[in-house]
């Protein structure tokens, strides 16, 4: 008998990025630890609009995203020293491997993940500043580490 699949990951919503006063912010997952970034949106329904995964990084490195077992459609904004750095727009659902994998040339710090045209619905590009903010005081989430 095979073993029953585990539910898809569901972390808790821990952080925001406000993008400018008068809009409404980003709720974001975080995924800190090496499994919960393995793991990110895997058999994951589409995203609400507003809502996100942020995966951050201790420092600058090559970061290259794939959406293996990841059923709905993403943008994919490539961070790195508080600025966006690249997005992958509409990134393309695959459900067997291989499949290709998506990122920025030079290294980045961190990435969000958002639902499918998210990114320029809410009006992120290239070059603009992020501020990823906690929202409990308990917790490390914080920006970015310049």
């Amino acid at each position: 008998m095979p073993t029953p699949a585990l539910p898809p990951q569901q972390l808790p919503i821990e952080a925001q990025w406000c993008l400018q006063d008068k809009q409404p912010c980003i709720a974001l997952e975080v995924a800190r630890s090496q499994e919960q970034q393995r793991l990110g949106l895997q058999g994951r329904p589409p995203l609400a609009p507003l809502r996100g995964m942020w995966f951050p990084f201790p420092k600058p490195q090559p970061l290259r995203f794939w959406m293996h077992k990841t059923p709905a459609s993403l943008d994919m904004v490539f961070l790195n020293g508080n600025r966006v750095i690249a997005i992958e727009a509409n990134t393309t659902p695959c459900p067997n491997l291989p499949c290709r994998s998506y990122g920025p040339q030079g290294p980045g710090d961190g990435v969000v993940e958002l639902g499918a045209g998210e990114a320029k619905r809410l009006g992120i590009r290239i070059g603009m500043p992020v501020v990823i903010s906690p929202l409990r005081a308990s917790g490390p989430a914080g920006s970015t580490p310049d």
